[in-house]
């Protein structure tokens, strides 16, 4: 299973991780903090980038908007994950979009001083070009999985995905606290269909909902489903 959900991780929470301390006091001089409101924008489709994001606390969503206009969330950020230095590095405006879909604090460093850091610190630069890299490959899996899959199996994968996120304690697990809307445009499909989803996994026992949260009761019976060798 390690493998399976390192498919679909990012992993921008570990950019920091192979820096010494001084290192660290570097990064952590050229930060700011920030209050950013739910609905608000890190930044937006063809915006211009000005610097990169740390979250502290809350979850926002990347998406894109189709000719219709309807979103399409390829990924959910949560605490610790790193973003918007894909837009720098390219020197291009950005591609996609950032929302806060909780309320945030985050830690956010301006473009010049970040492109600073990568020059003082050679072990920034290569874990952030390795994460790209990883990054790249994270998407094309997406995209494979909302080509190739049905809408079941879309769920089923993405459900397994955000309670790994959500709940790194598997003891303490809080279920999978995500709007209905949202969840419909991660795997692709419309709100109602999804109900129709959502209702048949709950009278095959395989979940159990609260309000807006999912509670995966039989992630065995999901797994089965699934047919995860098939991914792993």
């Amino acid at each position: 299973m390690k493998n399976f959900f390192n498919q679909f991780d990012f992993q921008s929470d570990q950019l920091f991780n192979s820096l010494n301390s001084a290192e660290i006091r570097l990064v952590h001089k050229a930060m700011e903090t920030f209050l950013i409101k739910k609905g608000s924008m890190l930044f937006y489709e063809e915006g211009i980038p000005t610097g990169i994001f740390q979250i502290k606390q809350g979850r926002a969503k990347k998406f894109k908007r189709g000719f219709s206009g309807q979103e399409q969330i390829f990924y959910i950020y949560k605490a610790n994950d790193i973003l918007g230095y894909h837009a720098i590095l390219g020197e291009e405006r950005y591609q996609d979009s950032c929302e806060a879909i909780e309320d945030l604090e985050v830690n956010f460093i301006a473009k010049e001083k970040f492109l600073k850091l990568l020059d003082e610190i050679p072990r920034l630069k290569q874990a952030v070009i390795k994460n790209i890299g990883h990054e790249f490959g994270v998407l094309a899996n997406t995209i494979a999985v909302l080509a190739q899959k049905d809408q079941n199996a879309r769920l089923a994968i993405f459900l397994l995905l955000l309670e790994h996120r959500f709940n790194e304690n598997p003891e303490n697990s809080g279920g999978i606290d995500l709007s209905r809307d949202d969840l419909a445009n991660l795997i692709g499909t419309s709100r109602e269909s999804l109900g129709r989803s959502l209702k048949q996994f709950k009278d095959d026992a395989i979940i159990e909902t609260e309000k807006r949260i999912i509670h995966i009761t039989n992630k065995e019976r999901l797994m089965e489903f699934l047919n995860l060798e098939l991914i792993n």
